[in-house]
């Protein structure tokens, strides 16, 4: 396994202007009061939304959202991005789908022979639309709406969650736990947590012999996974649930939310086409939800909004930097049709998505950006610069987040 897979394991998606007063006295009377009692009402309805808020403790997960994008940074389409640089500096998005993070993964020398495939955050600022290098964590999940991150300190297993505040860079809450945690991922509403827990530091490696240079190496052989919490956010609380111990699971398989948050999945240890297991929330293994059947772990973008579309992998290449990626019906796994991308990332809407393409032949090294694609069109719309070959000591890794 090189680091380029480790990284990819470890993935887990305009206000309106108030119209003019006519010229008319008598109308320009009418819109004062008109507007007057508009504000009344608007600011009874933000401090009862804000006294909820406070009272039960939830994050404004998607408040102001569309607000707080600069708006500098949108193009007409609803498309923003950086294309001169990578890593990105400015906010990264379109439509539904924001890039809410990204991360590098570094190998360091560890004592005994061990090392520590660390990962290092640059988070966005929804208020300033500019990403912000944070070496606070380990482990970053981001909540629908972009205000409010779980995170885990740099020590793993981690034995509290924080809530982070996007906009203020400060930890709001910690939510205690009794048992280590590794992995974090929100539910689709942002309303809970599942939290994997291990029993050692899963980012824990060996850099084998001779494998140097190459990315390779072999993984911490006594790893367990242990289970998983669900946490709701509000309240901290929740359930912890045990799974069967796996001696395949040597490195970060994490849990992850299906689309309902009825059940949860995990790549299955050893797969090399993205099969994943999906278990109940007490622990027990059980079938795939009917809707999620034919995806796999290892393609961040799964089902469309609508649920009717489901992204799959890279089908073929074709010429010089022209991928397609497939899309099928989730329910019987029957291909619908082709997409440009090489990889499939977060959905947009229902017809676009974010995905990696190639920028480069197929005979040179691979170099890839982020782009838009449309089904049923060969077009792609640039969202970063190039990002250069991964290797054996780092990789960038994105992390979308519905906006």
């Amino acid at each position: 396994m090189n680091v380029e897979e480790l990284v990819r394991d470890s993935l887990r998606d305009m206000a309106a202007e108030e119209p003019s007063v006519a010229p008319e006295f008598a109308d320009r009377v009418l819109g004062v009061r008109r507007r007057r009692r508009t504000r009344r009402l608007v600011a009874a309805a933000v401090a009862t939304t804000t006294a909820l808020a406070v009272a039960v403790g939830v994050p404004l997960l998607d408040a102001g959202r569309q607000h707080a994008r600069p708006a500098h940074a949108v193009q007409p389409d609803g498309v923003h991005g950086d294309t001169e640089q990578w890593p990105p500096r400015k906010e990264i998005g379109a439509g539904g789908a924001t890039l809410a993070a990204y991360y590098s993964l570094k190998i360091h020398k560890q004592s005994a022979g061990w090392d520590l495939a660390e990962r290092t955050y640059w988070l966005l600022d929804p208020e300033t639309g500019r990403y912000a290098k944070d070496t606070r964590w380990s482990d970053v999940a981001v909540a629908p709406g972009l205000r409010t991150a779980a995170v885990l300190e740099r020590t793993l297993p981690a034995h509290r969650i924080g809530l982070l505040d996007l906009t203020t860079g400060k930890v709001e809450r910690w939510i205690p736990v009794d048992r280590g945690v590794a992995g974090l991922a929100f539910s689709e509403d942002g309303r809970r947590l599942v939290a994997t827990t291990y029993d050692k530091n899963p980012d824990l490696v060996r850099v084998g012999s001779g494998t140097k240079g190459t990315g390779a190496f072999n993984v911490l052989d006594d790893v367990s996974r242990t289970g998983f919490f669900v946490l709701d956010v509000a309240s901290g609380e929740g359930p912890w649930s045990g799974v069967a111990a796996d001696r395949n699971v040597t490195y970060r398989h994490d849990f992850s939310f299906s689309r309902t948050g009825e059940q949860v999945y995990a790549r299955i240890a050893g797969s090399r086409d993205g099969m994943q297991q999906f278990y109940d929330l007490d622990g027990n293994m059980i079938a795939a939800p009917a809707d999620e059947k034919y995806l796999r772990s290892d393609v961040p973008a799964r089902l469309s909004p609508n649920g009717e579309l489901a992204a799959l992998g890279l089908a073929k290449e074709v010429g010089p930097a022209k991928s397609y990626s497939s899309i099928r019906d989730p329910r019987t796994g029957r291909e619908i049709t082709k997409v440009r991308g090489a990889e499939l990332l977060a959905w947009v809407d229902d017809h676009r998505l974010i995905a990696w393409e190639r920028t480069t032949g197929l005979d040179g090294p691979y170099r890839a950006r982020l782009v838009v694609v449309t089904i049923g069109s060969d077009k792609v719309v640039p969202l970063s610069g190039e990002v250069e070959p991964y290797g054996p000591s780092q990789g960038w890794t994105p992390v979308f987040a519905r906006s």
